[in-house]
């Protein structure tokens, strides 16, 4: 299948990149692709931390001060600065209400601009039991490298999130940027990288991606893309688009490429944070039996054949998976079963992760 531009042939450049690529869609065309920025990330949009340590301060006696020394001293200065300057760490030391933490905080690959906020989390290094209704003291966030600027500052309530370790908590939007940091998505030769994601890092998807964006985005000059490894494709930004290149970029990442030239092959991957569970076409599951929350599912070999004692009985609970009558089945067909009987995404995960486990599911499982 392919884009049909519109009135007139494709030039003999377009048709080879539909030779090479099999199938180019964009947004407004239904066809089985996915999104560039599906599968790629652009080098210079990484995540970036920022780290700090301070005092905790509100606790009903679960803090570490009457025995932790960094606790101790680090209170009698803060006291001795803002409060009494003749104070000594003994006359503190009996303090039970404030606990010495690590805090760190993730920054978007994106970027962040001054003011803007981001969530904190804590964690005691003492001998605090908790730290369940404390609030973080104003404390200033670094880069992690040592004499690094300080970019941040963070304080506010703490929430536990979990009962079982209430010595990590996490403030909600605590951390305040200090100065922007930006990502450096472009070299100074005016190249970007598209990084292509693990589960679809090959040689052969980033000739097509190469290929993909040479056709689209100069198809009747030369070439901009080159992929230099299994895993990068360089891009030179054509000169007029260097100053704002946004459009330029948003066009790649907004292209889509055919699912089939993505190769994932027999490949599953699963991202346990927001439930994804991506199957490559080829991914097959051993005939099993699978039960969840009172639900059914079995792979037949074949389907039974309806008899006036064993008639085939159409069951909301129950659904088997075998299209092409040759034992077990596609792991994308489970995947469909799933959307039928409603499985919850948590129970989906970790079924794919059970199927791996027992040596049903014949394919690479990639975690993230």
């Amino acid at each position: 299948m392919m884009l049909d531009p519109g009135p007139g042939s494709l030039c003999p450049r377009h048709l080879a990149v539909a030779t090479v690529l099999g199938s180019l869609c964009f947004a407004a065309v239904e066809c089985e692709a996915v999104q560039v920025q599906e599968i790629v990330r652009i080098k210079g949009e990484e995540r970036n931390k920022l780290v700090g340590m301070g005092l905790v301060v509100g606790l009903s006696g679960t803090g570490d001060g009457s025995k932790y020394t960094p606790t101790i001293r680090t209170l009698a200065a803060l006291t001795g600065r803002f409060l009494d300057e003749g104070v000594h760490p003994e006359d503190v030391k009996n303090s039970k209400n404030v606990a010495v933490v690590a805090i760190e905080a993730t920054l978007p690959g994106v970027g962040v601009d001054e003011g803007d906020h981001v969530d904190v989390y804590v964690s005691a290094l003492g001998s605090a039991s908790s730290l369940k209704g404390g609030r973080l003291f104003l404390t200033p966030m670094t880069g992690p490298l040592p004499n690094s600027d300080v970019y941040a500052f963070a304080s506010g309530p703490l929430t536990v999130e979990d009962e079982e370790t209430p010595t990590v908590a996490v403030v909600k939007q605590g951390g305040q940027l200090a100065q922007t940091i930006s990502s450096r998505f472009m070299d100074e030769m005016g190249r970007i990288t598209l990084v292509l994601k693990n589960s679809a890092a090959s040689w052969t998807v980033a000739s097509n991606l190469e290929a993909l964006i040479n056709g689209i985005m100069v198809p009747d000059g030369p070439d901009i893309a080159e992929a230099v490894d299994p895993k990068n494709v360089v891009i030179n930004v054509p000169l007029e688009q260097r100053r704002r290149p946004a459009a330029f970029i948003s066009q790649i990442m907004q292209s889509y490429i055919d699912q089939s030239q993505i190769n994932t092959g027999a490949r599953v991957l699963v991202n346990e944070k927001t439930g994804q569970i991506i199957v490559g076409a080829e991914v097959e599951i051993s005939p099993v039996i699978i039960s969840t929350r009172g639900l059914t599912i079995r792979t037949v070999t074949p389907e039974p054949e309806p008899t006036f004692n064993n008639p085939n009985i159409t069951d909301r609970h129950f659904l088997a998976i075998d299209p092409a009558n040759r034992g077990g089945a596609r792991l994308g067909a489970l995947m469909k079963a799933f959307e039928q009987l409603r499985v919850p995404i948590e129970d989906r995960v970790a079924i794919v992760k059970d199927l791996d486990k027992i040596g049903a599911l014949h394919g690479k499982l990639i975690i993230e």
